[in-house]
C-alpha cells in the first residue's frame, strides 16, 4: 500500500527531505545478505509505498509540502532535485507568505481555514495517484508556531476527508531548555488536537537525538541537519518493508509498516533509547531487526509479562519483524517502537509548565487575538490530564 506524506512547517519539510533521501539511498544500496529476487521485492515494495515513477525514471516522492515561508519549500525542492536520484512533484507544494509573526493560533485559526481548499486539493491529487492508499504520515514540530498550528488543523482535515485511512503523526518534541517562550502552550495545543484526530503519534525528543549525535556519533558542533538525519534514519528503519516474524515469503505491505495487534487506548508510539530508572510499563512493543544474524537474535525477554499492563497477554502485545536485507549502510540494525509510559515524565513537565503560565495569564493575548480562548486551553489541559492519568495507571 502507498503512503502520502504531508510535510508541515520548517521542521516537517526539513525532516521529510531527509527521510526521503534516506529511503532512496537504501533502495539504491547493494546488500549481499539477501538474494537478488528478495532485494528486488524489497525495492519494489518501498517504491510503491513512498514513491511514484515519472517518465524520466526518477522516483517522485508521494508528498505534499506545506509552509508559510516560501524559502524553506524552495530550498527543500531544490535539494531533492539536485540529488539526481529522487525529487518532489512540481505541483506538490503550497506556500504563502504569512505575516503576523510565527504564532500557533495564527496557523490553526487563520491560515488553516483560509488555505484549506488549496492544501486539501494537493493531498487529494496525491491520494488519487495511489493504486492502494494505505494512509497518511504527517511530519511536524510539536512546539513550533504557525507550522504546528497549521499541522493540527490539516490533520483534522485529513480525518474528515479520509475517515477510514490510517493517520500517523510524527512530531518532534522540543528541547527541554526551550526554543520559544510559548513552546509549552504550543505543545499542549498540538498534542491535544492531534489526540482527537490521529491514529497514533510517533515522537522523537530533540534532547535524546542530540545526545546520540554527541555521545554515539562524536559530532562536535551539532547542526539541525545532523539531528534531522538521525531522526530520518530511525524512521526509515521502521517504515521500510520487513517480514512478520516466521511468516510469508513476501514483504509486509501493511499501512505505514505498523500493524498493532492491540489497539492502544491513547496514541503514543515512542522509540525507546534507554530505560528510565523507574519501571516502564508497556501496552505494545514492536521490534524490527534488519541485516545480519536477525534469525538468531533472542527476543524472548520482550514477552516477559512484567513488561506489560496486567490486562494484556504479552503474546498479543509484542510483535517482531525480521529481514536479512540490511538498512542503508548498517550491517545489522534493530528498532524498537513502544507504546509505554516513557513519555509520562516529559509530558507531565510540559503540561505543568504550561499550566503555571496559564494560571498567571502569561502571553494568552497571542492566542486570544486569533480566536483561541481560555476555554479552549482548559479543554486541551483536560484532554492531556486524562492521557497522563491513563498511562500512569497502567
Amino acid at each position: 500500500m502507498s503512503i502520502v506524506t504531508v510535510q508541515l512547517g520548517q521542521c516537517g519539510n526539513q525532516i521529510g527531505h531527509e527521510v526521503f533521501s534516506a529511503l532512496c539511498s537504501d533502495i539504491r544500496g547493494t546488500h549481499g545478505l539477501c538474494s537478488k529476487k528478495e532485494n528486488e521485492s524489497y525495492q519494489d515494495s518501498c517504491k510503491e509505498r513512498f514513491f511514484c515513477e515519472e517518465e524520466s525514471g526518477v522516483p517522485v516522492a508521494r508528498a505534499v509540502l506545506v509552509d508559510m515561508e516560501p524559502k524553506v519549500i524552495s530550498q527543500t525542492l531544490s535539494m531533492a532535485a539536485r540529488s539526481g536520484h529522487w525529487k518532489y512533484s512540481n505541483h506538490s507544494h503550497f506556500c504563502q507568505k504569512q505575516g503576523s509573526g510565527n504564532n500557533w493560533a495564527n496557523g490553526y485559526s487563520v491560515h488553516g481555514p483560509r488555505h484549506k481548499e488549496a492544501i486539501m486539493n494537493l493531498v487529494q491529487k496525491e491520494a488519487e495517484k495511489c493504486e492502494r492508499l494505505g494512509g497518511f504520515l504527517t511530519i511536524m514540530s510539536m512546539a513550533g508556531g504557525t507550522g504546528s498550528g497549521l499541522g493540527a488543523f490539516v490533520t483534522q482535515c485529513l480525518r474528515d476527508a479520509f475517515p477510514t485511512s490510517f493517520i500517523l503523526n510524527h512530531v518532534v518534541w522540543p528541547y527541554g531548555t526551550g526554543e520559544v517562550i510559548v513552546q509549552n502552550y504550543n505543545s499542549v495545543l498540538t498534542l491535544s488536537h492531534l489526540y482527537h484526530s490521529s491514529d497514533a503519534l510517533l515522537v522523537h525528543e530533540n534532547d535524546v537525538i542530540h545526545k546520540i549525535c554527541a555521545q554515539l556519533m562524536n559530532i562536535k558542533q551539532i547542526s539541525f541537519r545532523d539531528v534531522n538525519q538521525v531522526i530520518a534514519h530511525q524512521l526509515g528503519s521502521v517504515f521500510q518493508p520487513a517480514h512478520t516474524a516466521g511468516g510469508g515469503s513476501g514483504y509486509s505491505r501493511n499501512p505505514l509498516g505498523i500493524d498493532w495487534q492491540v489497539r492502544p487506548p491513547h496514541p503514543g508510539l515512542h522509540p525507546l533509547h534507554k530505560k528510565p530508572l523507574h519501571f516502564n510499563t508497556s501496552i505494545a512493543n514492536l521490534v524490527i531487526l534488519r541485516g545480519k544474524d536477525v534469525h538468531s537474535a533472542d527476543l524472548g525477554s520482550f514477552q516477559d509479562p512484567s513488561l506489560y499492563t496486567s490486562w494484556l497477554n504479552p503474546q498479543d502485545a509484542f510483535n517482531a519483524w525480521k529481514t536479512p536485507r540490511a538498512f542503508n549502510k548498517y550491517e545489522k540494525s534493530a528498532a524498537l517502537v513502544s507504546n509505554s509510559q516513557f513519555l509520562l515524565k516529559p509530558l507531565d513537565s510540559i503540561v505543568g509548565k504550561a499550566w503555571n503560565m496559564f494560571a498567571s495569564k502569561a502571553y494568552l493575548h497571542q492566542y486570544t487575538k486569533f480566536g483561541i480562548q481560555e476555554e479552549d486551553f482548559l479543554d486541551c489541559f483536560t484532554t492531556l490530564e486524562q492521557v497522563i492519568s491513563s498511562y500512569t495507571n497502567l
